[in-house]
């Protein structure tokens, strides 16, 4: 039988009977009617091999606590096989688990084990030891994309199924069986999704999903895409699925609400009065609790207040420079994950008392140090760069080169004392390539850029292209895959564009987007009617989903602008990925409170980490918001509003590309200039961010304070304005 071919030997119909939420039984249905217990059934599928459509209908009698289901069987099978289903299920989740429940404690066997396995919380999965059959259960909900796909390495072919999320009883089910050999596999999506058990953050609950009740006449239609093509490896098949995530759902529409400037006004003003003066130091908050984290949730990654050029804000940067390094550097160079605002340490993990930090923290603040220095030179003030500042960015940059010539990888966590690694594997460096590159750069030291070099190439080889993903990079997950470390690996590879100029490492970086956009929301979600995302009318197309521990999604990358999308769309042409970041942006706004647009109800401008098409939380939290503040949601916001240009124009071909909430479009295309009219539908005024360069100066890659130059053009709420963009980039 063909590996990836769907024929209809390989489709199965099938009716479902169930008690509760346990299924009892199927029963394969044809064209003609079926009898099924007391009732006849008939289906009939309609399209094309790869388009179709399968409708299923009681012809005679009636059915209590029942359902439908297509099947999709695949033999040959084997567990080397790479399935997905996009910010669920990566690699089939075919790792070891522990715990059950949110951030479940490291045993003692998993500390300074070189030999660890990835290891993830209590998630769905396949069956990592050979002989025991599997049962992944889940709903179109816990996927950002409704689909399911694997890779064959064997066959050197990839598959893609798309569904549809819903029918009139709700979300469909997505079921993934594999028998106990091993070599045999089906997916299969079925409505109502009834699962037996739902999947939570680290655990499972009784899912509450019962059957339908079904009349004589009562039809329900399944739609199908499917997708068979060759594949040399899993990055075809991730960027397969990046090119086709929207064929069954159809284009998003994203609402233009709120206009990046008027973000930026809005939210700046909360960072403001996040600054406080605590006895351990000056420094903004990164949480709702007047403690210190470095890194991660938005600790020592405001860069937007250094770049409005406010000198207040200034001076508060400059003093949280002076605080981070005084109070968190330990004797290794490496850093503390945080500290109590009166001055106790904060472990990210611990053994025996000893306080070990996550990687990524690390990381995080290696890049921001030199996104500070970076700033502060283009803003003329290179004379306030302190040498110790410099020479703590050194120490840290210089503990990862060692860390990389012993051990060759950076682990989870680490000693800041010994700087040793305390916990191995995971993609938790997954943003040292960019800071060793910057590194590089900044301290014209090679070593730096070579060990940039070495372990992106690392990172890509076992984690992209071996594993199909990349995970630890979270702070409360175990190694499990997630979004964070995907974004920041992308991030690593663009900056190695910018550091070595050397394009090769744009193939990466494709390869990286297509993995990093697997957990982005494809299409707009439909929301329960009541729930809070529903009544705001919310196109929630962008919501970035956190971890497969973490089952829900959130307004922006945590945390970061995402600009390196835009930086790899700038080099490639390619328009997925500013439609990729487009929809970020917009699905930020989207759960952002503004007047008018009540969401999480802590003032104008705040933001919380919940978009939540999942019942992981209860049934009663799908699409509802929580009524708190997260600094980091906000933060992405802010620096999305500065970072990404409002409207990307190229001056040569006059082909634009609008990321603000505005509409444009070419009037006038001349020698001299191209001439735009803008559209602002918002209810706000807008100062729009306009990029514009030829073909050539794209060829050159885009470092990291050009924004600061970016032209922008005033634009009334309610108005349309006229600008001409001279061949220069300067708008007339």
């Amino acid at each position: 039988m063909p590996d990836v071919a769907v024929s209809r030997e390989q489709v199965r119909f099938l009716v479902c009977d169930y008690e509760g939420s346990k299924l009892q039984r199927t029963t394969e249905v044809a064209p003609r009617p079926s009898a099924v217990g007391g009732a006849f059934w008939s289906c009939e599928r309609r399209g094309s091999s790869d388009s179709f459509q399968v409708t299923f209908r009681l012809v005679k009698g009636a059915a209590k606590a029942a359902g439908v289901a297509v099947a999709f069987d695949f033999a040959r099978w084997t567990p080397k096989n790479y399935v997905i289903v996009p910010a669920a299920i990566y690699n089939g989740n075919r790792l070891h688990a522990l715990g059950d429940g949110y951030m479940p404690a490291y045993p003692r066997s998993m500390f300074f084990n070189p030999n660890l396995p990835v290891t993830m919380s209590n998630n769905p999965r396949l069956e990592l030891k050979p002989g025991k059959s599997s049962l992944i259960e889940l709903q179109t909900g816990n996927a950002s994309i409704p689909a399911v796909a694997y890779y064959s390495p064997n066959q050197k072919k990839g598959f893609i199924l798309l569904c549809e999320q819903k029918s009139r009883f709700g979300n469909n089910g997505l079921r993934i069986e594999e028998n106990a050999v091993q070599d045999r596999i089906s997916f299969i999506v079925s409505a109502p999704g009834v699962r037996e058990r739902a999947a939570e953050f680290g655990g499972f609950r009784p899912s509450g999903d019962v059957g339908a009740d079904w009349k004589a006449g009562d039809e329900l239609t399944l739609k199908f895409k499917s997708y068979s093509f060759p594949a040399k490896g899993i990055p075809d098949l991730l960027n397969k699925l990046l090119s086709v995530r929207k064929a069954l759902t159809g284009p998003n529409q994203p609402r233009n609400l709120v206009p990046m400037s008027k973000m930026a006004e809005t939210i700046a003003p909360r960072f403001k009065k996040r600054w406080q003066e605590a006895p351990v130091g000056g420094y903004y908050l990164p949480e709702n609790s007047p403690d210190f984290q470095l890194g991660w949730v938005s600790g020592f990654m405001q860069t937007p207040m250094l770049a409005l050029g406010d000198p207040l804000e200034r001076a508060h940067v400059e003093r949280q420079l002076d605080f981070v390094v005084a109070k968190l550097q330990g004797k290794s160079g490496l850093f503390y994950g945080g500290i109590t605002a009166k001055g106790l340490i904060r472990a990210d993990r611990s053994l025996d008392g000893r306080p070990f930090v996550l990687t990524r923290k690390n990381a995080d603040a290696l890049v921001m140090f030199f996104k500070f220095f970076q700033i502060l030179i283009a803003q003329g003030h290179r004379n306030e760069i302190k040498p110790e500042w410099e020479q703590s960015a050194r120490r840290l940059a210089a503990a990862f080169e060692s860390m990389w010539r012993k051990r060759g990888e950076f682990g989870q966590y680490l000693d800041p004392e010994t700087g040793e690694i305390a916990v191995f594997n995971s993609t938790s460096g997954a943003l040292f390539p960019a800071g060793l590159a910057m590194a590089g750069k900044y301290f014209n030291n090679p070593e730096y850029l070579r060990v940039a070099k070495e372990s992106a190439n690392f990172y890509y080889r076992r984690d992209v292209v071996g594993r199909g993903f990349t995970g630890g990079h979270c702070a409360d997950i175990s190694q499990d895959p997630d979004s964070e470390s995907s974004f920041g690996f992308l991030e690593s590879l663009m900056a190695l564009c910018w550091a070595t100029g050397d394009s090769g490492w744009l193939r990466k970086a494709r390869d990286e987007a297509a993995l990093a956009a697997s957990w982005v929301l494809s299409y707009d979600y439909i929301f329960p009617p009541q729930s809070d995302i529903a009544r705001l009318g919310g196109h929630m197309a962008g919501a970035v989903w956190a971890s497969a521990q973490n089952k829900h999604a959130a307004p922006g990358i945590c945390t970061s602008s995402g600009d390196y999308l835009f930086k790899l769309f700038r080099a490639t042409g390619d328009r997925r990925y500013a439609e990729l970041l487009r929809d970020i942006q917009h699905a930020q706004v989207e759960a952002t409170d503004m007047p008018g647009h009540p969401t999480c109800h802590t003032g104008f401008g705040a933001s919380m980490e919940r978009i939540q098409p999942t019942d992981a939380e209860g049934k009663g939290a799908v699409g509802n918001f929580i009524q708190t503040q997260n600094a980091w949601c906000e933060l992405d916001g802010l620096m999305m509003a500065i970072e990404i240009p409002g409207i990307y124009l190229r001056t040569d071909s006059g082909d634009l590309f609008v990321f603000d909430h505005v509409i444009a479009k070419v009037v006038k295309h001349a020698a001299r200039g191209i001439t735009l009219q803008l559209s602002n539908p918002t209810d706000y005024d807008a100062k729009v961010s306009v990029f514009a360069e030829s073909r050539g100066q794209a060829k050159h890659p885009l470092g990291y304070t050009n924004y600061l130059r970016w032209p922008k053009v005033a634009v009334p709420a309610k108005s349309t304005a006229v600008v001409t963009i001279w061949t220069d980039g300067s708008v007339h």
